[in-house]
């Protein structure tokens, strides 16, 4: 792909038709496709945060949700993937400039991935630190050039969180991801054992969840973490999405069937209603709607850079949230009313419906956090 003469958005399109086509083999191998990891990277997802200076595009929070979305409709696990892929380099910029020009020393389109969780231990040492640690659940490791994984360490006798940049030859990868869904992000374990990081490859985790970044200036570098909820938020939207086209793909053939050939239901069996497929499409493609509103909101919050307010951060929060209980009650209903027959594993209708619900399992995308976040910004007592 030219990304001279093409937009994130656009494509996208091709990256969600390379993805769909792979899916189900990717589920079955539990990792994507290589090929579909060449063309997120191609696409510009990797380098769309990344500073100016090491070439990348500093693109847009918007733009990005609907090139993720887009992907989504063809592949959850993809979508998940490169909406990860964009999102923690823009979490590397947080380094200092020393640390993120090595990481982009070959250019801005490698490939990071990250544990937020401050599971491992850093050991402060002359010049930066010595870092140990097990990280599970780590989406794409498979593919990645570099990983930032929280640790805590110690800063005047207290712990630290921090985040450390560290080269793929920094750790090693346990095969432990088997879960029913999302099962093609190879979500492995990663494991580093006694690896020196340089103090340039570190930032405090508490300035990178307030959106403080010491050697950039853009925008997208300066705006809290829980106001990028959205990169969990939105492959859910695309599973939703790319459910109800299946759905619909799947149930049309039956109205036209009826339509044409009208006659009473059997003695004791249930009578055909073409108003209860009326009611599920409405319902379903109403409430998608809805859910795409609240992310874009959120998006655009994001992109109003270091001004966004503690209450536009919780509300972004929020929506985000919201928005994935409401796209999971979508997918179960496509689920369920798609029938018995429809449920077979040929069907993707079952394939976004796990994934959907396994998305919705996310800590960050927990109603009752969010909920008590925002409450707490709106009544203050």
């Amino acid at each position: 792909m030219d990304l001279t003469s093409t937009t994130l958005s656009s494509a996208a399109r091709e990256v969600a038709e390379a993805a769909a086509r792979s899916a189900a083999a990717a589920e079955a191998n539990r990792r994507l496709d290589p090929d579909v990891v060449k063309s997120v990277v191609a696409a510009g997802f990797p380098r769309h945060f990344v500073p100016a200076d090491r070439g990348g595009s500093l693109g847009t929070f918007l733009e990005l949700n609907r090139a993720v979305s887009a992907v989504g409709e063809g592949c959850t696990a993809t979508a998940w993937c490169a909406s990860l892929a964009a999102h923690v380099s823009r979490m590397a910029a947080h380094l200092p400039v020393e640390g993120y020009r090595e990481v982009w020393a070959d250019g801005p389109d490698a490939f990071l991935v990250a544990a937020l969780t401050p599971v491992g231990r850093a050991e402060p040492v002359p010049g930066g630190y010595r870092l140990t640690g097990t990280w599970p659940f780590v989406s794409a490791i498979d593919y990645a050039d570099w990983a930032l994984l929280a640790a805590l360490t110690d800063r005047d006798g207290r712990p630290e969180p921090r985040m450390f940049a560290v080269p793929r030859t920094a750790w090693r990868t346990v095969d432990t991801w088997e879960n029913v869904g999302m099962a093609a992000t190879g979500s492995n374990t990663v494991i580093v054992e006694d690896v020196v990081v340089p103090a340039a490859r570190t930032v405090s985790r508490d300035d990178l969840f307030t959106g403080r970044a010491p050697d950039s200036d853009a925008p997208c570098h300066a705006i809290p973490m829980q106001a990028t909820t959205m990169m969990f938020a939105t492959p859910a939207l695309g599973a939703a999405k790319g459910a109800l086209k299946a759905w619909a793909g799947y149930v049309t053939p039956k109205i036209r069937a009826a339509a044409q050939q009208p006659k009473p239901a059997l003695a004791g069996m249930p009578t055909f209603h073409r108003t209860s497929y009326d009611v599920i499409l409405t319902r379903s493609a109403t409430e998608i709607d809805a859910a795409e509103m609240l992310l874009e909101r959120a998006a655009a919050t994001a992109d109003s850079g270091p001004a966004i307010t503690p209450l536009d951060t919780m509300r972004s929060w929020r929506d985000c949230a919201m928005a994935t209980d409401i796209l999971v009650g979508v997918v179960n209903r496509l689920f369920r009313s798609v029938g018995t027959t429809g449920q077979a594993t040929s069907n993707p209708v079952q394939r976004f419906w796990r994934d959907a619900n396994s998305i919705a399992g996310h800590q960050g995308l927990q109603v009752e956090s969010a909920a008590t976040a925002y409450s707490h910004q709106v009544i203050k007592i």
